[in-house]
């Protein structure tokens, strides 16, 4: 297939890019040209907020969309290429529903935006913005498009840091904040899980809304599977609420990546994939995972991370917390 990529290589792209050509497909990426070039892919440099000449008199089997946030953004793009492709698959997020406590599937209430002219994208704004550039797509390309709404992202050149942190952290050794309990869940999306089905769905031709989320996985498992890979590092669990008494922030991007509330969490983090798997979505092991992002981190050197505690900070909480259980003894 020749297949068109819109969006950079950094990451998702990245993995997209490299899936399709080692199936054999010819790939084409468009970009601002600020993303490596992948070899074997051909690079076309543009704008896609009003400079989509070099797309304009070519045509491709597919388009997968990595970059689209803003509906009049995506607009352009979807119409000039309207008559120029076959099938458009465009990635989404599960941002785009709205918090409840029941299981998230496809079906799934989706968050509206008070008001849809608005265009900067920010935590208020992502998810309802998505949803609105996939009504987009669906309205552009009713019967050839797919969408996918994949959870965090984990995976070798993530450049948020939000995965990487805990495989880096184990590695450091000594004392390690974890958050909640053994038994509280997360759910995650293996990049190049990921890639694989999106690049399947355009061989396919699939139609429809895949959500793309691992199965629950526990914070025991993640621990686990950290020391196994690095060797090192001893948990200090930490109850929720204390956590939030000491203003540590719980969001997957902040002090401690990857963790929510369990009473957000159970909903978040219980997203359900099975559309996506029955047609082909495929998962592997979360050891795997970590065993791969902390090979990769390793050749980053000492690059700070993104997100996640500083090593004070850390420190300070675990002697807090030590002294606060020495209270309760």
């Amino acid at each position: 297939m020749d297949i068109l990529v819109l969006g950079g290589t950094r990451f998702i792209g990245r993995h997209i890019v490299e899936t399709a050509l080692t199936k054999g497909h010819k790939v084409t990426t468009f970009s601002r040209g600020q993303s490596r070039h992948l070899e074997g892919a051909e690079s076309l440099t543009g704008d896609r907020d009003g400079s989509l000449e070099a797309l304009r008199n070519r045509t491709w089997d597919a388009v997968i969309d990595v970059s689209g946030y803003v509906p009049r953004v995506v607009r352009q793009s979807a119409e000039l290429l309207a008559d120029k492709v076959g099938h458009y698959s465009f990635i989404s997020t599960i941002s785009v529903y709205q918090e409840a406590t029941a299981p998230i599937t496809e079906e799934s209430p989706v968050t509206e935006l008070q008001d849809p002219t608005v265009e900067e994208v920010g935590g208020e704004t992502y998810g309802g913005l998505k949803v609105l550039c996939e009504r987009v797509v669906n309205e552009i390309y009713p019967a050839r498009s797919s969408v996918h709404r994949p959870t965090i992202v984990a995976g070798p050149f993530d450049p948020t840091d939000r995965f990487t942190y805990w495989p880096r952290r184990f590695r450091q050794g000594g004392k390690v904040l974890v958050p909640g309990r053994p038994d509280y869940i997360f759910q995650y999306i293996d990049a190049r899980d990921f890639a694989l089905f999106v690049v399947h769905s355009v061989e396919q031709s699939l139609t429809g809304t895949y959500n793309a989320a691992t199965l629950p996985h526990t914070w025991g498992a993640l621990v686990a599977a950290c020391q196994k890979v690095t060797g090192s590092g001893e948990p200090v669990w930490a109850e929720e609420d204390w956590l939030m008494a000491q203003e540590v922030r719980p969001r997957p991007w902040s002090d401690l990546p990857l963790w929510l509330p369990s009473d957000v969490g159970r909903s978040m983090f219980g997203v359900r994939s099975d559309k996506a798997q029955a047609a082909g979505l495929q998962f592997r092991p979360l050891e795997k995972t970590v065993r791969d992002v902390n090979d990769w981190d390793k050749t980053r050197g000492h690059e700070p991370l993104k997100t996640g505690l500083t090593a004070e900070q850390e420190q300070e909480l675990i002697g807090l917390r030590r002294a606060a259980q020495d209270v309760q003894s």
